[in-house]
């Protein structure tokens, strides 16, 4: 009989073994609960791969304690979810990729969801509020898994390095550490790599980084270390690279965390960048950038680097500007300091007295009062030196001089 992959021999049971997730399956999480108290209730997970999504749908069915049957949207059918409803009342379907059903097949589950005949656990790695259509997500309660830390996959791949039992037993802490540190929060990565290592023609014990470097050439930037200052430093030099304006040295440090398979970083860096630095400037630049990211997120690695590196690229060549984290930081500090705590009456709701509708008002404008008492005349927001900003800035203030003096 063949030896079941480790990935699989490592997978929890319960969800206190699970990595990672504690706000869905910790002591407090609602998954954790539904199952303790054997609550039916369907769901669609969604999150990257490799983050638990399975291992957490497959505790929560047993702990139903009802018949599971497990599909992938790849290749299952209509057929298959009626097969499934006409044999087996109050069964739970475990579908993977949900994503990948057409409107019509997502349909198709609606009277069983509905009923309660069938408790379906979707899972997907795209939103789901993008890759689902209404009526389906309505019915479902969604539950997102997000990237475990390198530390938390650590720990999973050191009690496995330590549980004589283990066909990884002995294998050295720094090579777990190199392991974690490359995965990209993917545990199953995570694992595989720990099996690659554990097959290498040696005893375990005196497997090195080196020799995990050698067969496989993704752990090969020396140096990297997911939790310490150089990990921070690359991610620290592709902002300012990016801010620079350089496109080649954004290029160079985001090969840099890459070359590690290190997605996740980047993924959520460039965003900042985008608002931060290149804001208003070019506001079209947030909107490529998470389209850019979503697509590294899906592609994986080696592909994600293709759509990461445009992403760089454009946004090292757009114009910059700094206006959007000052007036953000500027109100929030008059927050933090007590000020603005009283609302204008005539924002208080919708048919407040007092407040003139502007839409009905040339330009769409009127001059009343929009901050509390204590801040009338505060300026958070000043416009970069870019024409994006200047040309909206001259038109509103033009617009405001026009009807400085007037009342309604």
């Amino acid at each position: 009989m063949a030896t079941p992959p480790l990935a699989e021999t490592l997978r929890p049971r319960t969800f206190d073994g699970m990595v990672g997730q504690a706000d869905v399956v910790g002591p407090s999480g609602i998954l954790r609960h539904l199952a303790e108290t054997r609550t039916a209730r369907s769901m669609i997970l969604y999150g990257p791969p490799g983050c638990g999504k399975s291992t957490a749908a497959l505790i929560y069915a047993a702990a139903l304690d009802r018949p599971l049957h497990r599909l992938n949207a790849v290749d299952a059918s209509v057929a298959d979810i009626k097969g499934i409803a006409a044999r087996d009342e109050d069964s739970v379907v475990y579908l993977d990729e949900v994503q990948y059903f057409n409107k019509r097949q997502q349909q198709s589950l609606l009277p069983y969801t509905e009923s309660g005949r069938i408790t379906l656990v979707a899972a997907t790695t795209e939103n789901p509020y993008h890759a689902v259509y209404d009526a389906l997500l309505s019915r479902c309660l969604v539950l997102e898994f997000k990237r475990p830390t390198a530390a938390e996959i650590e720990g999973l791949l050191k009690r496995a390095t330590h549980d004589g039992s283990c066909v990884a037993f002995g294998i050295p802490d720094d090579v777990c550490r190199l392991i974690a540190g490359v995965a990209s929060g993917d545990v199953r990565r995570a694992v595989n790599d720990l099996e690659l290592a554990a097959s290498l023609d040696k005893d375990n014990a005196d497997v090195t980084a080196e020799d995990l470097i050698r067969v496989k050439p993704s752990a090969s930037m020396a140096g990297f270390d997911m939790d310490g200052d150089s990990h921070y430093g690359y991610v620290s030099a592709l902002q300012k690279s990016i801010r620079g304006s350089d496109p080649d040295a954004a290029v160079f440090w985001l090969s840099k965390l890459m070359a590690a398979g290190d997605i996740l970083s980047p993924c959520r860096r460039l965003p900042v960048v985008a608002a931060e630095d290149i804001g208003l400037a070019n506001p079209f630049a947030l909107v490529l950038t998470m389209a850019c990211c979503d697509a590294a997120e899906t592609l994986g690695m080696p592909e994600a680097a293709k759509p990461l590196t445009e992403c760089a690229i454009y946004l090292a060549l757009s114009p910059k500007s700094a206006s959007v984290e000052p007036a953000y930081q500027a109100a929030f500090e008059d927050i933090s300091s007590g000020r603005g705590a009283t609302m204008p009456p005539h924002l208080a709701h919708a048919n407040a007295p007092g407040y003139v509708w502007p839409q009905d008002r040339p330009c769409h404008f009127w001059p009343q009062q929009y901050l509390p008492d204590d801040l009338v005349g505060r300026r958070y927001y000043v416009p970069g030196d870019n024409d994006a900003e200047r040309g909206p800035y001259a038109w509103w203030d033009a617009v405001r001089r026009r009807y400085d003096g007037r009342s309604a």
